[in-house]
């Protein structure tokens, strides 16, 4: 699969707030939400812009790392323990209406 295609996000909720959303292979994309559905839409469109930046800046687009190495991985068990794992695909970019 394409690291494109979408990225493994852990959602976070905080009973007293909101849904946040990290992307545990593409550092520094975070999101938010009102609801889980409203945080997963606000993920999908932040990894969109977040890649885009990467692209433009000429930086590496970051690798989907297998499920394998994330089992392998402390930092993301520790992560995962309290949130609920989702997969993500970048929102599709808009085309201007002429």
């Amino acid at each position: 699969m394409s690291a494109t295609s979408g990225y493994l996000a852990l959602v976070y909720e905080d009973k007293a707030t909101s849904y946040g959303v990290a992307f545990p292979d593409v550092p520094g994309c975070i999101s938010a939400g009102d609801t889980f559905e409203q945080a997963i839409d606000n993920a999908a469109e932040a990894l969109r812009g977040h890649l885009a930046l990467l692209r433009a800046d000429g930086d590496p687009i970051p690798q989907l790392r297998s499920i394998e190495q994330l089992r392998a991985d402390s930092d993301f068990i520790a992560d995962a323990a309290d949130a609920v794992v989702a997969f993500v695909r970048p929102q599709a970019e808009r085309v201007a209406a002429e």
